[in-house]
């Protein structure tokens, strides 16, 4: 899927939205596509353009409870009238008698409306003795009635290649009758961490060991991205071993992705496999946290190298490599929806690179937004990462910022909330 485009050549610091810009004109969309059950269909990505075969409502109906008639019967300028009840009729279940000048039906939400009316008065404005049905405040003709293909008529386009069938679209398919959509196939990702230093969670640290964190984090990240993701888990620094896993992932995914071992200075073999095994680019990136990023081709496979700092790692999945997926599953780009809001607390940054700080946004009881740090914003600091639900957007020739400025919030969305 990576296209022969190269990716030119990259100042020091590359600026995050140049950087995702060349990443994703080397990608290309899966054409891989199958059929699945609509009960299947969830988070998945359409294929085709669907159109509706029936129109939507497929007939008139009622939007209220009430009694239907025919608004030529009625003088609209009267306060009331009378009407004579000749039947009713229930969702699944319609009236099939005549429909005479003078004369309504009970009838419920949904239901369908005989051939001679028109028009619903809703319940709360009417009044029943036996079969003689007072009718109140009827103004014009239509009321409270959905009429046949108003919402679509049949041949319609409903829904377009490259959408999510999420709850919605998924409503939407079943009420024109559909069971089966083609969708595109599921991107799989491979990925493990490397290093003699991380030990599984659960298990005991001995002196200069740490957890395995990043492996979790990527994990959930993925789990968002409904995708199949393969975890290939933790592979010693052992030359031979890291080589055999590149491969191992490169075979059975459409993209490996790792954490560590692609800054400038790494003593470790990642880089050096990289290099004998596939096509691999080292970017710089004028962003934080983050900055090394490893980009290429392992394979048929696509590689991206994610920094090892845990909130780096995160930062740099959620900015560069989730919306390579996204192309890679066919969906068309996102623009990240931001908002201002007034700082709380000081910030401090120094020129150079574009800083993603986490943040808090919150309603003050003014309805005003107001957004303070997590504190601490060191890239190791994954705690920062849990307790925001927000990014401070700071250009990258910004500095210092004190509480009370305006600034550029990005919330967190499905991928991170």
């Amino acid at each position: 899927m990576l296209t022969t485009q190269a990716p030119g050549t990259q100042p020091a610091l590359l600026h995050p939205a140049k950087a995702i810009e060349l990443l994703l004109a080397q990608v290309e969309a899966t054409q891989d596509t199958e059929l699945v059950s609509l009960t299947q269909a969830t988070g998945r990505v359409l294929a085709e353009d669907l159109a509706s075969g029936i129109d939507l409502p497929p007939f008139n109906n009622s939007s209220m409870d009430g009694y239907a008639f025919n608004f030529a019967d009625i003088d609209p300028n009267a306060d009331s009238q009378q009407l004579t009840l000749v039947g009713s009729s229930f969702a699944g279940h319609p009236y099939q008698g005549e429909t005479a000048r003078g004369t309504c039906i009970r009838i419920m939400t949904g239901a369908p409306l005989p051939a001679g009316y028109d028009t619903v008065q809703m319940q709360e404005k009417t009044q029943a003795n036996d079969d003689i049905i007072t009718i109140e405040d009827v103004r014009k003709a239509g009321q409270n009635v959905r009429f046949k293909g108003e919402e679509l008529l049949a041949g319609s386009k409903v829904l377009h290649q490259g959408c999510i069938i999420r709850a919605g679209e998924m409503g939407v398919l079943a009420t024109i009758g559909i069971s089966q959509v083609r969708v595109k196939r599921r991107i799989k990702v491979a990925f493990f961490s490397t290093g003699d230093e991380l030990r599984p969670v659960g298990s005991e640290l001995a002196p200069g060991q740490i957890y395995d964190s990043n492996r979790y984090s990527i994990q959930g990240l993925l789990t968002k991205a409904n995708i199949e993701w393969l975890d290939l888990g933790v592979i010693r620094d052992d030359k031979e071993a890291i080589r055999a896993a590149f491969k191992e992932a490169a075979a059975k995914a459409d993209m490996v992705l790792t954490s560590g071992g692609v800054s400038v200075g790494d003593a470790d073999y990642t880089k050096q496999i990289l290099s004998e095994e596939g096509e691999i680019t080292f970017w710089r990136l004028a962003i934080k946290p983050g900055k090394p990023f490893a980009f290429g081709k392992l394979g048929e496979a696509i590689f991206c190298g994610l920094p090892g700092n845990p909130v780096s790692s995160m930062v740099t999945f959620y900015k560069l490599v989730w919306p390579i997926i996204n192309k890679m599953q066919g969906l068309a780009p996102v623009t990240p929806l931001t908002c201002q809001a007034t700082l709380t607390t000081d910030i401090k940054k120094s020129p150079g690179r574009f800083e993603y700080q986490r943040g808090i946004l919150t309603t003050n009881a003014n309805g005003q937004l107001e957004v303070a740090t997590t504190g601490g914003q060191s890239s190791g600091m994954l705690t920062s990462m849990s307790m925001a639900n927000c990014f401070v957007l700071l250009e990258q020739q910004q500095g210092n910022t004190a509480a009370g400025t305006t600034v550029i919030v990005e919330p967190f969305n499905t991928v991170l909330s």
